[in-house]
């Protein structure tokens, strides 16, 4: 029988690495859309707040692995076949958007109205007010729970695995049905993601007794 060796971590490890390259492509992807969805949740046109605000209470409410199979199978159907790492990216990014504005909404409405009555005294607009008043308030508050959610997005890479895409946990799969060693190889998967997942851990709560103190 096939054992657990040296080749098989190290298979683990390389694989260790598309976790991280899918969750580096959601974040940033989710940030640009989230960054947009937060401003228009916030913005005075009614119909931009309901078109964002629809967006993300359909997101939220989808779980991420009806988003994958339909951004794979779906699009496929469609005559648009993605590569899976392509389909697992854009799934992530809709799914890290729709997240992600929340939580920058909710960190744009905590600067305080003060702030928003001081710039226009300044006689700054609508692109000045948040360029040079409101988010640079609201990033040092949102840093703490961003950090926290890219923990969950790490996590969350697993769930690739649906449409062929080869991460940390499906790796595990394929090492396990060589060497017929579960408990020793997931134990290994599960250390691998705690080693990625801790530290952002750490971060968030370290970053977020470090925003109470400042404010």
């Amino acid at each position: 029988m096939i054992k657990l060796n040296v080749n098989h971590i190290l298979y683990l490890v390389q694989a260790a690495e598309w976790t991280v390259l899918l969750s580096l492509i959601a974040f940033a992807g989710g940030s640009v859309v989230g960054l947009m969805l937060a401003l228009l949740r916030v913005s005075k046109i009614g119909l931009m707040r309901a078109l964002a605000s629809g967006y993300i209470q359909i997101v939220q409410g989808t779980p991420l692995l009806i988003v994958l199979f339909l951004s794979y199978f779906g699009l496929g159907i469609l005559g648009y076949k993605l590569d899976p790492l392509v389909a697992a990216g854009l799934s992530f990014t809709i799914y890290a958007g729709a997240f992600l504005g929340e939580i920058w909404r909710g960190c744009i409405e905590a600067v305080p109205r003060t702030q928003w009555e001081a710039s226009d005294c300044l006689g700054l607009n609508r692109f000045q007010q948040y360029v040079y008043v409101i988010l640079p308030q609201a990033v040092r508050l949102a840093i703490p729970p961003t950090v926290g959610f890219m923990v969950q997005i790490v996590k969350n890479t697993s769930l690739a695995s649906v449409i062929g895409f080869v991460e940390l946990a499906r790796a595990g799969q394929i090492v396990n049905n060589s060497t017929f060693e579960p408990f020793a190889i997931f134990t290994v998967v599960a250390i691998i993601y705690f080693a990625l997942c801790y530290p952002l851990s750490v971060a968030a709560r370290a970053l977020e007794r470090k925003a109470h103190v400042g404010r």
